[in-house]
Formats: structure tokens, sequence, C-alpha cells
């Protein structure tokens, strides 16, 4: 069976999977509220603002990693680990997913050159687990979709 990364992470459905991403993104950070999601917003457009395509590019460039952390959750839920759709599978276990996609940002922090957006995600880490956690059903229904439109290669 193919991988998430060979489905969905190559063209020419990668480029949907990443504008449904950044458009993900951009939901996430425009409903936070109160005084936390005002400094969310406003680090959010401040880099934006220096940059207008960061957002998708850091998407793409970690696409690969966050499928392959999706990765062994799909081959649980597909071997009968789980009833129902992908995405409920997801969303029960959105304590671990959060977890495994922010170690994939968390490692990309560490070694960023970003000054700017380095400072911005280390001030928002740890409130950044409950945002993921909140993202997950809405990033599982952007997964399922995705890959009801791409077939699974057969196995060889």
């Amino acid at each position: 069976m193919a991988t998430l990364v060979e489905r969905l992470g190559v063209e020419p459905h990668r480029e949907k999977v990443i504008a449904d991403c950044v458009t993900l993104i951009d939901h996430q950070v425009k409903s936070r509220g109160g005084m936390s999601g005002i400094a969310v917003r406003a680090s959010y457009a401040t880099i934006k603002a220096i940059k207008r395509r960061f957002v998708p590019e850091v998407v793409d460039g970690l696409l690969d990693e966050w499928l392959g952390k999706l990765q062994p959750h799909y081959d649980r839920w597909s071997t009968g680990g789980g009833g129902g759709g992908f995405s409920e599978f997801l969303i029960a276990r959105s304590d671990d997913v959060a977890e495994d996609l922010l170690a994939v940002t968390d490692a990309r922090a560490e070694t960023t050159s970003h000054t700017t957006a380095k400072k911005a995600y280390v001030k928002m880490r740890p409130s950044a687990k409950k945002n993921v956690i909140e993202a997950i059903p809405e990033l599982a229904k952007l997964v399922e979709k995705h890959l009801a439109e791409v077939p699974s290669a057969p196995e060889a």
C-alpha cells in the first residue's frame, strides 16, 4: 500500500493539500480569542508581513514529515485498529497526534534561520498543543478528504 507521503505529498495533489493546510492554519489563527489570541494573531501577521509566502513554504517544507508522523496512525487504522473513518480515529487520539505533529515543528524550530519565526514559535509553544488538538478535527477531515480523492496504489 502506498504511504501517505506517496499519496498526498506528490503532485498534483501536494499543492491542493498545502493550500488546504494554509487555509486551516489561517482559520485557526483567526478563531483565537482573548489575550493569547491577540498575541497569536499579531505574531502570525508579523510573519506574513515579512514574507508573504512564508506559511505555504513552511507547510510545503514540513508536509512530508507531518505525513510521516500520521503514517503510523493511518497504518493502525487501516489494519482494523479503529471503527469508523480515519478522521474519527485521529480525533480519538488527538493528544498523541498533536504530540507527533509538534515534534516535527519543535525540531524545525531548533534549526531554523528565521529568527523572527523562531521567536514567535518559542513564545507560542506553551499553548501550541492545545491549539493543535483543537485543529485535529479539521485536519483529520482535510486528510480524509484528500485520501478519498487519491486512490491508493495497488500493491506490487
